[in-house]
Parts: structure tokens; sequence; C-alpha cells
């Protein structure tokens, strides 16, 4: 639980920062500028999927196939897709923006800041996960709090002394990557660049699908929503800044089953307990942030509670379907599941078209239930749980 805790918080700081950021620089800059989260939302899940390949991919090779060059090799060409993909994006700002159906001359200075630093971000999460599959959760929890408390306090003393976007978003950009990059060279050592990405996507094959998949989502779906006024997008947007830090903070589940299951060590009632002491304590925090902000916001209600359950459901479904999906993803099922995350997540993307403002939610509801039933029957027809929380074939 310990460990659980750690990757968890680690997470959470990794996520409730830039939350912050953006809370305060639109007290101190721009009231609009709390809205480049949402405007940018989609990209976290390209961050994600470089993730996915080449830190948690390259990082199971190491464990499963005793591959020493993998972990390195997989952040060396992370850094270089990545600096690719976000620098395009970075590029084209201007048509990302529109194609949001948002002002670019609004948004046009943070909107390239978000973009730039989820690259940054995502070379940063690729020593985080190096650091977690060596054990060293503590010495990234120690950098994740430095990055994050460096860019928190430069961003919001940059924004005190000049209201100067330009100025303030080089800055801190500036700072963070000075950071990230020092962090980075530390865990080099000498190897031998040898990429074996075919393994590392069939390592990861559902969370690539699934990031794929998310970013149309929420690209088209975010899109189609903001088309329905502002009560909708500010409701909308408020959901997303209380939920995002407990959904990151999830992520811990998945990292840690899949640390054990690579080195045989798991056990699911562990893991399954564990999971669901986290869930209590992150929903308890999503009310707190409820409680806290809602004054700060011109919310409807009723809009706003209706955005609020659909994140909550997903938040019971959740520990159980993700835990057993990482099982058979890491066994022999990697095909078998990957189709049926593609499945879930092509439901969830056409629903997302659909002309409601709720249309994401929905379909992130029905995208879940649809997991939590079809991989439950697929792993209790080939495994069964013994007494002591082991795993067995039937």
């Amino acid at each position: 639980m310990k460990r659980l805790l750690r990757i968890a918080s680690n997470l959470a700081i990794f996520s409730f920062i830039p939350i912050l950021s953006w809370f305060c620089l639109g007290l101190l800059v721009d009231k609009n500028l709390v809205n480049v989260f949402t405007l940018t939302y989609p990209l976290q899940f390209i961050f994600a999927l470089l993730k996915s390949i080449f830190a948690t991919g390259a990082n199971i090779s190491k464990e499963k196939d005793k591959d020493e060059n993998a972990v390195l090799s997989g952040m060396t060409a992370g850094t270089v897709v990545g600096l690719i993909i976000f620098g395009l994006f970075a590029i084209n700002a201007k048509k990302y923006v529109e194609f949001m159906n948002i002002d670019f001359e609004i948004y046009k200075e943070f909107a390239v800041y978000s973009i730039l630093q989820l690259y940054i971000q995502s070379v940063f999460s690729f020593v985080l996960e190096k650091l977690y599959f060596d054990g060293e959760e503590k010495k990234a929890n120690k950098y994740c709090i430095q990055l994050n408390l460096l860019n928190f306090i430069v961003l919001i003393i940059t924004a005190i002394f000049t209201k100067n976007k330009m100025i303030i978003a080089g800055i801190t950009l500036m700072a963070i990557f000075v950071y990230v990059l020092v962090v980075a060279i530390k865990q080099y050592k000498k190897f031998k660049f040898e990429l074996h990405i075919i393994k590392y996507i069939k390592y990861e094959s559902v969370e690539i699908a699934n990031n794929i998949l998310f970013f149309l989502i929420f690209l088209f779906g975010l899109s189609n929503a903001m088309e329905f006024g502002e009560k909708y997008t500010v409701a909308l947007n408020f959901v997303a800044l209380i939920t995002d830090t407990q959904w990151d903070s999830f992520e811990a589940i998945s990292t840690v089953a899949k640390i054990d299951i690579s080195k045989n060590e798991f056990n699911y009632k562990e893991h399954r307990n564990n999971a669901y002491k986290l869930d209590v304590i992150l929903m308890v925090t999503t009310f707190i942030m409820l409680l806290i902000s809602y004054g700060f916001y011109k919310l409807d209600l009723g809009i706003t509670l209706i955005y609020l359950s659909f994140e909550l459901i997903n938040f019971i479904i959740y520990p159980v379907y993700k835990i057993k999906t990482c099982y058979l993803q890491l066994t022999k099922f990697a095909k078998e599941i990957t189709t049926n995350e593609i499945t879930a997540g092509i439901l969830r993307f056409f629903i997302s078209l659909l002309k409601t403002p709720y249309c994401t939610g929905i379909g992130q509801v029905t995208s879940s239930l649809y997991q939590f039933l079809t991989v439950n029957i697929m792993f209790n027809k080939n495994f069964k749980i013994d007494k002591e929380g082991k795993v067995l074939e039937k």
C-alpha cells in the first residue's frame, strides 16, 4: 500500500500543480486562462502514448526479456519522437485552437506554453517510470516535488511582476526544461542503442490503443461539447479540473500491477484491496475540491452534477477491470484484451459525436461498463483466484 500511495502521490503532484497554476493564472493575468487546461486536454493522451511505448513498455521489456539496453534506448527514442510530435502541434497551435472552437488570440501564448510543457513533462515521465521499476519511488517523489514546485513558483512569481504572457511562458518553460534536462542526463550510463519497439508495443498494446482512441475521443468530443455554449463549457472544465488529478493518480494502480506481474510477484486480492483504499481517498478529495472551488465559478449546479456523476460511476468500477486488464495483457491474452479495448474505444468515440453536451460523459460510462463486463468474463473464463489471492490457470 505504501508503494501504491507513493506512486499515486507523485502522479497527483504531477497533475495538481499544473491545475493550481492555471487557476492562479486566471486570477493574476486573465480569467480565461483556466480554460487552457481543457483546451489542450486531448494532447495529454499523446503524452500518455509516448510514455506507454518508450517508458512503460521498455521497462517491462527489461524485466521480461532481460534487455539491459531497453530503458535508455526507449528514453532516447521517446525524447526525439516527442519533440517532433509536440513541435508540430506548437507550430500549428492556431489551427488546433480554432478546431477546438476557441478564440486563438485570447489563448495563443499559453496554448503554445501548455503544448511545450506537455513535451517536457513527457520526458520527465520517462525518468519517473525508470525509477519506479528500479524500486526508487522515494527518489522519484523527490524529483516530482522539486519539478512541480519549480514550475509553480517561477510561473506565479513571473506573473506577479509582469502581465506579458510571452515573458511568463518563456521564463517558466526555460526553468523546467533545464531541470528536466539535468535529471534525465543523470539517468544515463554507457549503453547500446537497440530499439525493440515491437516488444514495447506488445507489452503496452492496451494502453497504446486506449491513448490513441482517447486522443480522438476528446479531440472531437470536447470540440462537439463546446458548441453548446458557455454554461456547459464552464461546467465541463470545472469537473475536469476537480477530477483530473484523481484520474492521473489512478494510473498508480496499473503501474504497481504491471511491476509485480512482470516480476512474478502479483497477488490479486492485495492489489484489489489497495486499489479500493486509494479509490476512497481519491473520491473524498474530489468532493473536497468541489466544496473549495465551487464558489470561484459561475456554475449551473444541475449541469455540473450530471458531469460529475459520470466521473464517479467510473471511479467505482475502474479498479477491478483495470487490474484484470493488466494481468490479461501481460500473460497470454494481449491480442484479445487489446481488441476488446479498441472495441470499447470505438464505441466511446461514436457516442462522443452525439449532438448532446453530455456526449463525452455518456461515452465514458458506456465504454467503462462494457469493459467491466467483458474483462471479467474473459478473466473468469481462463483464471481463478485462490484464497490467498494468487491467480491460477483453469
